[in-house]
């Protein structure tokens, strides 16, 4: 297959999937080799930057997917709905945090971090699918194990996980202090009548 349909072909692919692909499923499509995939992605990036098109590549550890341009957003919410918003509280941030340098990590293993509760901040993470499942552990109850999702890299604008800032032992202080604050305010029965 020569270059120029290989690439036809991919962003096919890429726009039909509307989400992520594997490199390694491309590959495979298209019967060559990941690094000749990786070349031609990359020569398409690079057009898409040239041509000024509306299209770009967003690279998510080892998969790739087509997408608009972010600068083009605002034209893009006067014709499609209103995307819904996230809310993420400090609770829910706090608890994606653990999640994403923890993973897979169990919702015991999240408590036992913060101090509290957290079910709440789960609920919320999930539905907002940036973080899921991953299975459970082998230990009595097998408790469910929780990641980040592709979703989650999107939102945080990284591209894997090894791109995550570093977390300094004050800040994990911190994160404790605040913990214990928001247990020492779940605790109280109200004001006495």
């Amino acid at each position: 297959m020569d270059r120029q349909k290989a690439e036809a072909v991919l962003e096919a692919i890429l726009f039909t999937m509307g989400e992520a692909v594997e490199i390694s499923r491309l590959a495979a499509a298209l019967e060559t080799d990941e690094k000749e995939i990786k070349e031609i992605l990359t020569d398409m990036q690079e057009k898409y930057e040239k041509e000024n098109s509306g299209l770009s590549l967003l690279w998510l550890e080892e998969s790739v997917q087509l997408t608009t341009k972010a600068q083009l957003y605002e034209y893009l919410i006067r014709i499609a709905k209103t995307p819904r918003k996230m809310v993420l509280t400090d609770t829910v941030m706090e608890t994606l945090s653990i999640i994403a340098y923890k993973q897979p990590v169990t919702r015991l293993e999240i408590e036992r971090i913060r101090g509290v509760s957290c079910d709440h901040a789960i609920n919320k993470l999930l539905e907002y699918d940036l973080i899921t499942e991953l299975g459970r552990l082998d230990a009595p109850g097998r408790p469910l194990l929780f990641g980040t999702t592709e979703q989650f890299l999107r939102c945080f604008g990284v591209r894997s996980l090894d791109e995550l800032p570093e977390l300094s032992a004050m800040q994990v202080e911190e994160f404790k202090q605040q913990a214990e604050a928001e247990a020492g305010m779940m605790g109280a029965d109200g004001p006495e009548e």
